[in-house]
């Protein structure tokens, strides 16, 4: 991950095209990481979540080549150091890890939506922190995939697109994710966030305008290794609950219902099914609340949600706990939470705009003296989501 701004990530992607190619690129794209503001461990459950593009993009530069068709499409991973040859005949599998499975995932699946992809050479950049739950991922998927739109001249269906990623990451890398993070990264608008609803993929853009709000990102630099099969665990106790209170889907519950239900249920999986009903309600809520620019409202929702995914959930930990509770009492904070999977990464905080590098300073200093670990943290604005530079 770099400390580079978008333009200089822009500026190093088409000078190292021309020193690798000995040419400039036809075309420049750039796709975003995201943050989640709430609605966590609730997209396969028919939930609600509501994230924002950050100012943090994956740029890709590219250009055809004169080479005879299907030819290869060769990528250069700045950040990797690692050139990526994909035969465009038959696009498999690559040995190049993570990051090379997501390249050839997405250009499969361009394929199959008929893009005709002609012999290539691309370079790629990215300041999206890695590993800190703010979907590195999903920004290289969408930009290499809006790349290809562009190189051919022939554009997909933004949630088409987004479902081109999701597949990709699901064949070839074998995550098996949800739609939130390559819908965010292609859907996303500058100044709005997205509610998106998981059930049936519909979605609203919700303005998110008043400029004396920012928000702070901080990552707690720590990644628990887990026991095993956590995520697998709470995924088949949400479904255990719903067989238990006979409903079809989440949406058709309500907490009176849940709680009706306690005393039948294994308390672990009461526990999950609060969560789940809790926390689809307050996502809806807080888009209402933005909408309407009831700031402490957010807050408040924000870390009732945390409160829910410590106790309920039980996917946070010791340093996410720390964070949200100094941000709690930091002045300017208006609402923070942990967001992403979990058991370490990152927390999301809003706060009023001029207090916002007090807040950084003094809740990464005291986190550092509680904990001895020294995070890294920015203040961002919802950001313009997968787009053309150039």
């Amino acid at each position: 991950m770099s400390d580079l701004s978008t333009i200089q990530l822009v500026e190093e992607v088409r000078a190292q095209f021309q020193a690798k190619f000995g040419s400039d690129p036809d075309v420049v794209v750039a796709a975003p990481g995201r943050v989640n503001l709430i609605g966590e461990h609730i997209d396969y459950c028919d939930g609600f979540v509501l994230p924002m593009a950050i100012d943090r993009y994956t740029v890709v530069a590219a250009k055809a080549t004169e080479a005879e068709t299907p030819g290869t499409a060769e990528f250069y991973s700045i950040d990797m150091d690692d050139t990526l040859s994909v035969p465009l005949e038959k696009i498999a599998k690559s040995e190049h890890g993570f990051w090379g499975n997501y390249v050839t995932g997405v250009l499969a699946g361009m394929a199959d939506q008929g893009s005709e992809i002609p012999p290539l050479q691309a370079v790629t950049r990215s300041n999206v922190p890695i590993g800190g739950g703010l979907s590195s991922s999903a920004s290289l998927e969408v930009a290499v995939s809006t790349m290809i739109e562009a190189i051919t001249g022939t554009p997909i269906d933004p949630v088409t697109k987004g479902l081109v990623c999701q597949k990709a990451e699901h064949d070839f890398v074998g995550v098996p994710c949800g739609i939130m993070d390559q819908f965010a990264s292609t859907l996303c608008q500058k100044d709005h966030v997205l509610l998106l609803d998981c059930q049936d993929q519909s979605f609203q853009q919700i303005p998110f305008t008043n400029p004396d709000v920012a928000v702070l990102i901080i990552n707690s630099e720590v990644k628990h290794e887990l026991s095993g099969g956590e995520y697998a665990q709470r995924r088949s106790s949400c479904e255990k609950a719903l067989r238990l209170l006979e409903s079809a889907s989440f949406r058709d519950v309500t907490m009176d219902q849940v709680n009706a239900k306690r005393d039948s249920m294994d308390p672990v999986v009461f526990k999950r099914a609060k969560h789940v009903v809790g926390e689809i309600a307050r996502t809806t809520d807080a888009a209402a609340a933005l909408q309407a620019d009831h700031w402490e409202k957010v807050g408040d929702l924000m870390y009732a949600s945390h409160n829910s995914l410590r106790d309920d959930f039980e996917v946070s930990c010791k340093e996410l706990d720390i964070l949200v509770e100094l941000a709690s009492k930091t002045d300017g904070v208006i609402g923070s939470r942990m967001t992403g999977g979990g058991f370490g990464g990152c927390t999301v905080t809003l706060v009023e705009r001029d207090k916002a590098a007090s807040a950084t300073e003094s809740i990464c200093s005291q986190y550092e003296q509680a904990t001895g670990v020294k995070p890294t943290a920015f203040v961002t604005r919802p950001s313009q989501g997968a787009h053309r530079i150039a």
